[in-house]
């Protein structure tokens, strides 16, 4: 048998040294993917009870729509101050990482009010600007506060004790869920692409926009293979969450806090 030289390519050393680039693009994402998903994740869940949770989501859903329609329709400082109190001893009954949650949304909201409203308080109207703002900061840490303390779930049947359309708490439920399957996702993604990145990358919108349209693509097939599930099951389109409301103790103690609080609002004068 004949012997075949090798080619030349062979022998020759490698030398190759790819170009450096930065990540900081898919560090970005992949940072902005995973507070996503610690925001939906990292909530209360079934099983686990809060310090400041054991109040029905009925009950807190109803205080806090109050609270925040009184605070935005009230003009006195007083009111506002006595809403602001009891905001803040709610705020200290939970853990501290969601302290930290609510009050960065809530000052955030508040400095963007600020923000909107500043040539208006350069023209002088400085007690009205700061009047806003405080209902702002009221009304974001009131809304952030009920989602920190209360499960998906446990809104759903808050939500179905107001005889919201089962249809539109069906989709709630979904999105919630199919949000954090699909952020799973392109989580993985990124990291894949981040591992086989080598060399310099002129063009990183491309890839992002594979990403996309892959994350489009398996939602496409995720959402056809749950509608022929559903089907197999026989749903019939109807969606029955429970209804009932059993209120304990700490219900009736958590009401009776909130009436003495809406009730300043009409008491005080002018507010």
């Amino acid at each position: 048998m004949r012997a075949r030289a090798l080619p030349d390519w062979i022998g020759r050393p490698e030398d190759y040294a790819p170009r450096a680039d930065r990540d900081r693009f898919i560090d970005k994402s992949i940072l902005s993917v995973l507070g996503a998903l610690a925001g939906i994740r990292n909530r209360p869940g079934e099983g686990e009870v809060p310090r400041g949770a054991a109040v029905h989501a009925v009950v807190k859903l109803t205080s806090t729509f109050l609270l925040i329609l009184l605070t935005s329709l009230s003009r006195s400082i007083y009111f506002l101050a006595i809403v602001g109190t009891y905001l803040l001893v709610a705020i200290c009954l939970m853990s501290g990482e969601r302290i930290a949650k609510v009050l960065k949304l809530s000052l955030v909201a508040a400095a963007f009010a600020l923000v909107i409203f500043l040539p208006s308080a350069l023209w002088g109207n400085w007690p009205g600007v700061l009047m806003v703002a405080t209902k702002v900061l009221i009304s974001v840490a009131l809304a952030s506060t009920l989602s920190a303390t209360a499960s998906w779930s446990a809104i759903s049947r808050a939500l179905a004790a107001y005889r919201v359309p089962d249809l539109f708490i069906l989709v709630l439920d979904i999105a919630v869920k199919y949000i954090s399957l699909l952020g799973g996702l392109v989580l993985d993604m990124l990291y894949a692409l981040k591992l086989r990145s080598v060399g310099r990358n002129d063009d990183k919108t491309a890839s992002l926009s594979g990403l996309a349209g892959t994350a489009f693509l398996k939602s496409k097939e995720a959402a056809e293979e749950m509608y022929a599930a559903m089907e197999c099951r026989g749903f019939s389109g109807s969606y029955r969450a429970a209804r009932r409301v059993r209120l304990s103790l700490a219900d009736f103690g958590f009401v009776a806090v909130n009436v003495l609080v809406i009730s300043s609002f009409f008491l005080l004068p002018g507010a």
